[in-house]
């Protein structure tokens, strides 16, 4: 497992939606890194994640956690994510670390009420979107890293 770890860390490092993609404390079976947002509210900042991976990896799926704190319907504020390609019923063992993170960073990207960990957030963006965009990109303000620069082209 740990070969086949290692493989897909340099793959989701060549992957240009995070940044800093490393094994947190020497573990290949944690993975710290920078998300990078693409679209309004979120993509002012950068979101720091945790990507663990069970020791039954690739039969069991890995838990993503954001560990920056974000305005979003589908991650509690524990940083749990509603993430459907790492639940149980939905994961399939020849999935990638590199789709896993795809997957988060749509998420973040295209937030969707019916994808729900917070009610009260998922019914703003319903009811309220003006409302929902203007407090999500405050809190990305308050909240969210900088984003690192884009690294030198070829």
């Amino acid at each position: 497992m740990a070969g086949r770890l290692a493989k897909e860390l340099e793959e989701a490092r060549r992957w240009g939606g995070a940044r800093e993609l490393r094994p947190l404390e020497g573990d290949v079976r944690r993975w710290g890194g920078l998300l990078l947002p693409n679209n309004p509210p979120y993509n002012a900042g950068a979101f720091r994640f945790e990507l663990t991976f069970s020791p039954r990896h690739p039969l069991a799926p890995p838990r993503a956690t954001l560990r920056t704190s974000i305005y979003h319907p589908a991650v509690d504020a524990h940083g749990r994510v509603c993430q459907p390609l790492t639940s149980a019923q939905h994961w399939v063992p020849t999935t990638r670390a590199t789709q896993v993170l795809q997957d988060l960073l749509l998420l973040l990207d295209s937030p969707d009420p019916q994808r729900v960990l917070r009610p009260e957030l998922a019914r703003e963006l319903r009811e309220q979107p003006q409302l929902f965009r203007r407090r999500a990109e405050e809190h990305t303000r308050l909240h969210a890293e900088s984003r690192p620069p884009d690294p030198p082209g070829p």
